[in-house]
């Protein structure tokens, strides 16, 4: 199940009480920091739930699939998520049930 950023506006509506309006405010301002603050060259950290940090990737060679013609790959910065252990201890049991939305209410909670 993917989670939009529409989803989590109406269940941050759903169970805080905001209004629709001023939750699309907080749940973009929130990517707008994680975004400005990767851009700014520095890593997120959020408790609980994990780590973006942002890794340089040097320039290689590669080839277009199409033409078979070599290409040289820009160096590049890239952005990583790594899970932390409360994400992954609750990827990894036995049911895994949906936190909210369509697919919460198809499973019948």
């Amino acid at each position: 199940m993917t989670i939009t950023r529409l989803d989590l506006t109406r269940h941050l509506s759903d169970t805080v009480g905001l209004t629709a309006k001023d939750c699309a405010a907080l749940v973009d301002s929130f990517f707008d920091t994680i975004h400005a603050t990767l851009a700014a060259g520095e890593d997120v950290k959020l408790s609980g739930f994990g780590n973006f940090t942002l890794h340089e990737k040097r320039a290689r060679p590669g080839r277009n699939p199409k033409t078979k013609e070599p290409v040289e790959i820009s160096a590049r910065r890239v952005a990583t998520f790594k899970a932390g252990p409360t994400i992954k201890a609750r990827c990894n049991e036995v049911k895994v049930l949906p936190a909210f939305g369509k697919a919460r209410a198809l499973a019948g909670y």
